[in-house]
Formats: structure tokens, C-alpha cells, sequence
């Protein structure tokens, strides 16, 4: 192994066996009197976490507050929890940078854009969750993607986050030394969230890798970008190497997102829609009703599936 790099796999196997609680790599956080999440505006010294979060069992986080905030409008209504017209507060309504919203069991929180963003948001969900006493938490990424050789509207549910190598594994600088994480995601959460999808029966669903990409235009092979310094056959080439690889569809968030959720022992998937097929194009032309409609198909396979594991279907 090359010096300066470090691979964390054998205390994430021994820390990730997907127990009951969650769990914290950070000694430190035990001297603390106060632990502050800044970014959700949310404290132990100012918020009863266990009275306020205790009883989530699952955790649903998208990109967008708006969309977030309909997903639990929806997930409410579904599981018999809402009220006509009633309203969601925003409880990170102290800071801009999230959303968090919560109804019953369910917890649904946004995270913004990129590794970076879903990165801060998940430092601080999962503490929240630790502190609230949580136990047998599902944490599931719902969002859009674009898809690699599966006709637009289909839905990917993540086996492995890959990087633009196509390797399973997740590069965080730390220190000065690029550590190495796995970004297994849960296999038989994927595949109850398969079943589901085949009861449902209303769109495409599979299973495969996702990459995920540290931007939108250049890291994604886009030719629409204001920089792009290849070709069209070069782009094509280098999508069809992806799908060879078993590559189905193509974000920016999967890949610390499954490394921290394993290191945490969080039973988790990503589950996204595809909003194209990138080796027929790069820009997203479908009608906005088109798009709406895509975009609610991760929120019902989610749904239908938190409504079976409480026994409501």
C-alpha cells in the first residue's frame, strides 16, 4: 500500500456488524458537557434529544428541503399519522442549511448537494441519533441520478457506491493521509427494498452500482459543461466501461454516505431515480410533470416499504 494511505476495512468489519445501537468512532465526544450541532441548530444542552427523536426507527434524506418536506407530508398520510391540511415544522428551522422533519417513526432530513454537504449533515444526524438513544435505525438515501443504460423513470437501488475508477471504496483525507473506507451498502436491505418494488409494481426497479462523482458536469463525462476538454467518443467510451462494471446510474453522495453509515453500524441503502440515459445525452429534457412524477418513485418505494416493516400493508 502505497505510503500515506490507510485502510480502515478491518475495524470498520469489526465495528459495522449492524447492532442494535448506534455507533460512535470518536472517543472524544464522551468528555464533552455539550455536544452543539451547529448546522441543525439543535443541542444536548438546549434540546431533550431522547423525548424529541427516541422513537425513530427510520431516517429518509434527499438533497432538497422541499422535496424532503413532501416526503413526509406524504410518508404522514400513508401511514395514517396526518391530518388534513396539516403542516410539517421544520425543526433545523433555526439554520438554513438543513431541513429535518419528523412524523411517528420517521425522521426525514435534507443534505444538500455533494460529498461535502451530505458529509456535515451525516456527522450530525448520526450524533443526534446516538444521543436520542435510537436503536434498529434504517437510513435510506432517497434522490435522482443519472441513469446508465436503463430507460429514464427507472429506479436504482444501490449495491455498491463506486468512484470514477469504478472502485468500491471512499478516499477521505484525514490528517494529511488519504484513508481508505468501504461503501458496502446493506445487501438484504436491498433486497427487501427489490421485493417491495416488484409489489408495487407501478415502475422499473434494479439493482446495481452506483457511481458517485465529486461533481456534476466534468466528473460525470457531461459535454455540456463550461469546461470539457474530451470528446464525445471519449465520453461514451468511459460510460460504457461503467456499465460494464456494473454501473447503473451516476450521483454524488452514495460514497460517504455507505462509508459512514458502515462505520457507524447503520443499516442502510440508497435508492434514486434516473432522470436520463447518459449514453443518449447529458441534459435533462423531460417535461417538469414528467420529473415530478420520477421523483416521487423512490418516496413510494420508501414509503411502501416502511409502511410493511410496521406491519400496515
Amino acid at each position: 500500500m502505497a505510503p500515506g494511505i490507510s485502510n480502515e476495512k478491518k475495524n470498520e468489519d469489526e465495528q459495522s456488524s449492524k447492532g442494535n445501537a448506534i455507533h460512535l468512532c470518536n472517543p472524544h465526544l464522551e468528555k464533552m458537557k455539550e455536544d452543539i450541532l451547529y448546522h441543525f441548530a439543535l443541542g444536548t444542552g438546549t434540546h431533550d434529544f431522547p423525548a424529541l427523536f427516541g422513537d425513530v426507527k427510520f431516517v429518509c434524506v434527499g438533497g432538497s428541503p422541499s422535496r424532503m418536506k413532501a416526503f413526509i407530508a406524504y410518508i404522514a398520510e400513508e401511514l395514517g399519522l396526518g391530518s388534513q391540511g396539516g403542516d410539517y415544522p421544520n425543526i433545523c428551522a433555526g439554520t438554513d442549511r438543513y431541513a429535518m422533519y419528523k412524523v411517528g417513526p420517521v425522521l426525514s432530513v435534507s443534505h444538500g448537494m455533494g460529498i461535502p454537504s451530505i458529509s456535515i449533515m451525516l456527522h450530525e444526524l448520526i450524533k443526534l441519533l446516538y444521543h436520542a438513544k435510537c436503536s434498529n435505525i434504517t437510513l435510506i438515501r432517497i434522490g435522482t441520478s443519472g441513469g446508465i443504460g436503463l430507460e429514464p423513470g427507472s429506479v436504482v437501488i444501490t449495491r455498491q457506491s463506486v468512484d470514477a475508477t469504478f472502485k468500491p471504496q471512499f478516499e477521505q483525507v484525514v490528517l494529511g493521509k488519504t484513508i481508505i473506507r468501504s461503501t458496502n451498502l446493506d445487501e438484504e436491505l436491498a433486497k427487501e427494498l427489490m421485493q417491495c418494488s416488484k409489489e408495487i409494481n407501478e415502475f422499473n426497479t434494479v439493482i446495481g452500482n452506483t457511481m458517485c462523482t465529486l461533481d456534476f458536469y466534468e466528473g460525470q463525462g457531461r459535454l455540456d459543461g463550461a469546461i470539457c476538454l474530451y470528446n464525445e467518443e471519449e465520453k461514451l467510451q468511459y460510460l460504457k466501461a461503467a456499465y460494464d462494471s456494473g454501473v447503473r446510474n451516476i450521483e454524488m453522495e452514495s460514497s460517504v454516505f455507505a462509508a459512514m453509515c458502515n462505520l457507524s453500524g447503520v443499516r442502510a441503502a440508497v435508492v434514486c431515480v434516473t432522470l436520463l440515459n447518459r449514453l443518449e445525452g447529458d441534459q435533462i429534457s423531460s417535461s417538469h410533470d414528467v420529473l415530478v412524477e420520477y421523483q416521487q418513485r423512490p418516496q413510494k418505494l420508501v414509503g411502501y416499504f416502511i409502511k410493511k416493516s410496521l406491519g400496515k400493508v
